[in-house]
């Protein structure tokens, strides 16, 4: 009995083994989501326009696409897609509604999840509904390889939230200077206390490459002389194009309207970029742990 009591237990542990290798051997093989917040200083800078497009050009390439709407105070994401939606993420916090529920899909097969004023109560979840939040979030686990989260402008306590928990930061600045400043006003509180150090600049509205690698000076400038250990990266400009006005006047995107005027390469170009560049943080791209950084964040502050 002994000897058979030994063997099954030999048996046992072995399968354990071999099932905890498979898991680990499975797990390598998941593919993430890359988590990017799109962010600015200040508003009127494209932001969600630039959101918009890039979204449409990685998922014409194969990509999929998942864009989150956090931004509470001026969500159009909606507007630019020409949609409406009748729920937001507070149905999902209430419980009222799954994610999937609430969920848009585009045309292009984007999906889109409308924030509303649901992420304007962060910081006054319960326990429950931050469970609620992060188990609802992780079914976006298998439906995208990138997540874009359209934050709001300037340095509100939402907007620094996903900025921080994200796992790539894009700040989107034009040439004024006021959007300059702003945009380093912004760098500056997420690195001081958040510890956010590595951003993504995209210069929008701007006649040339020069004037947008004129911006990238400036800022990086700014930052190497007044902070510590931060890294701008440039990754390219849009030019200004009454192309991409009318499309908005239009409800439209201007990549559905015009793939070859300048503008549409251009924002093709760094969506691509921005698509398959390595994540520079130490996160592995789960977007439960996106969530879980965001409500960490929320909690700590």
């Amino acid at each position: 009995m002994t000897d058979q009591a030994d063997g099954l237990r030999s048996i046992v542990q072995s399968d354990a083994s071999t099932g905890r290798k498979a898991l680990m051997d499975s797990n390598r093989k998941l593919k993430f989501p890359k988590v990017i917040a799109v962010t600015s200083g200040k508003g009127g800078v494209g932001k969600t326009n630039i959101v918009g497009n890039m979204a449409v050009a990685l998922q014409n390439s194969g990509k999929r696409v998942v864009i989150v709407d956090a931004d509470v105070g001026l969500a159009n994401i909606d507007i630019i897609f020409n949609i409406q939606s009748k729920y937001d993420i507070s149905h999902v916090v209430s419980g009222e509604k799954k994610l999937a529920d609430i969920m848009i899909t585009t045309q292009h097969g984007i999906k889109i999840v409308p924030g509303g004023s649901g992420f304007s109560h962060l910081t006054n979840l319960a326990e429950g509904e931050k469970l609620n939040l992060l188990s609802e979030f992780e079914t976006l686990q298998n439906q995208a390889d990138i997540v874009f989260v359209d934050t709001g402008a300037g340095i509100s306590s939402n907007v620094l939230y996903f900025n921080a928990g994200a796992d790539e930061c894009i700040v989107i600045a034009t040439k004024e200077p006021t959007s300059i400043t702003d945009a380093y006003a912004l760098m500056k509180v997420l690195s001081n206390d958040y510890k956010v150090k590595y951003f993504k600049l995209i210069v929008n509205m701007v006649k040339s490459e020069n004037e947008a690698k004129l911006v990238y000076s400036s800022l990086s400038g700014a930052l190497d002389k007044f902070l510590k250990d931060v890294v701008l990266e440039y990754t390219g400009y849009i030019p200004m194009d009454d192309g991409m006005q009318r499309a908005v006047l239009k409800r439209k995107l201007v990549l559905d309207i015009d793939k070859k005027a300048e503008v549409s390469k251009s924002l093709e170009k760094i969506a691509l970029k921005v698509g398959s560049s390595e994540i520079r943080s130490s996160s592995n791209g789960n977007i439960k742990f996106f969530m879980n950084r965001v409500l960490e964040t929320v909690t700590d502050n």
